[in-house]
């Protein structure tokens, strides 16, 4: 049996963990015993950290921002490492400040638990706009830093990124994300990206979402909306914007700045929904295609393909920005069932990274023989 220990970065309220789950459920139907452990987990947010521990009770939950994390002692042994490092600076809805940012070079917080764990593999994840920040240096700065990241007896890693389109493995959300996995190169195992053929016949609209919810399923509340709102949103039609549609004057935005177009933005029933993301103040919260109203967090827990006995806690815009900043879990059971099966020698259908050509060349560093 193969038994992975986890450590999580960044962790979120449990997306990639519940995807590490799903994963070894699948794989074990390939007649493969795989076990995962969920060791520890770190996150900044109080919140957070209470929905990760809640819904895996066995892993030690560490509630601590990560610029204060004493990586030796607060941490223990891994064999597979996943961060989601924070994409603020990258994503195409902020500023865009990249590596020059707050949180840009917060990547090197993962680099650093490499060094001093050299796990098996690694899973780092961010948004899509992270190849394009700083005009590509960012990009190439953290590759470069991931590739040499470990003990020096085992040589690096071998890095294979790639901008998953989670729609097209049927995730009901068009959500892009770049997915970076690490394997040490002392193991003889390339990864190989996963094909979406194999998901195509999955429908992944948002009306199938968000069917048959249980009347019992936690998060469930309806958010309030004012009079204004709901007259406006009945104004829009499924797939606009407040910008978009045909507003009369009393119930357009009066807004002088960037037109942002998920503002009021209602869901198209048979399409996948648009990004459901976890900032943004009102006009943000995803909008039914049929009632007018935003969705409840438990329907965004739904298009991000939480299952419904699992409870975010805290409160009603802290559980929204929970499922938000969270990974998908079928998003990350995709790339996990990839990973495990090439670990285990499981042939399976894929495609070529499509980010491999951003990857430094480097001098390979030798792995180390005992004398």
């Amino acid at each position: 049996m193969a038994t992975y220990k986890i450590g999580e970065l960044f962790c979120g309220p449990g997306g990639i963990a519940k995807g590490v789950e799903k994963a070894a459920e699948v794989v074990r139907r390939d007649s493969v015993e795989v076990e995962v452990v969920h060791s520890w987990a770190n996150d900044y947010d109080g919140d957070t950290c209470r929905t990760y521990g809640h819904n895996f009770p066995e892993a030690r939950v560490i509630h601590k921002d990560i610029r204060k994390l004493d990586i030796e002692k607060d941490l223990s042994e891994i064999d597979g490492l996943a961060f989601g490092f924070p994409c603020n600076d990258f994503s195409v809805v902020g500023e865009q400040k990249g590596i020059n940012g707050t949180f840009g070079p917060l990547y090197e917080y993962g680099a650093q638990v490499i060094d001093q764990y050299s796990p098996s593999w690694f899973v780092a994840e961010n948004v899509g706009g992270l190849r394009n920040s700083n005009d590509g240096s960012a990009f190439q700065l953290i590759l470069s830093r991931l590739q040499e990241a470990g003990g020096e007896e085992f040589g690096g890693y071998t890095l294979y990124p790639h901008l998953y389109k989670f729609e097209d493995y049927g995730v009901p959300q068009k959500r892009h994300r770049i997915l970076i996995v690490g394997i040490r190169n002392d193991i003889a195992t390339p990864f190989q990206v996963p094909s979406p053929a194999p998901y195509a016949h999955i429908v992944n609209t948002a009306e199938k979402a968000l069917s048959n919810i249980p009347a019992d399923a936690p998060n469930q509340e309806l958010t309030k909306q004012s009079p204004d709102v709901v007259r406006r949103l009945e104004k829009i039609l499924p797939g606009q914007n407040a910008f978009t549609a045909d507003l009369p004057p009393e119930l357009q935005l009066n807004v002088s700045s960037v037109k942002i177009s998920q503002i009021y933005r209602r869901l198209k029933a048979d399409e996948p929904s648009y990004t459901i993301t976890g900032s943004g103040g009102g006009g943000t919260h995803v909008y039914h295609w049929e009632h007018p109203r935003a969705l409840t967090n438990r329907e965004r827990a739904r298009i991000q393909t939480f299952p419904d006995d699992f409870e975010f806690l805290g409160g009603k815009e802290s559980v929204r920005k929970q499922i938000g900043m969270a990974v998908p879990v079928d998003g990350a059971a995709v790339v996990f069932t990839a990973l495990f099966r090439s670990l285990a020698g499981i042939p399976y259908p894929s495609v070529e990274p499509n980010l491999q050509n951003l990857v430094p060349v480097r001098q390979v560093r030798k792995v180390a023989t005992p004398a």
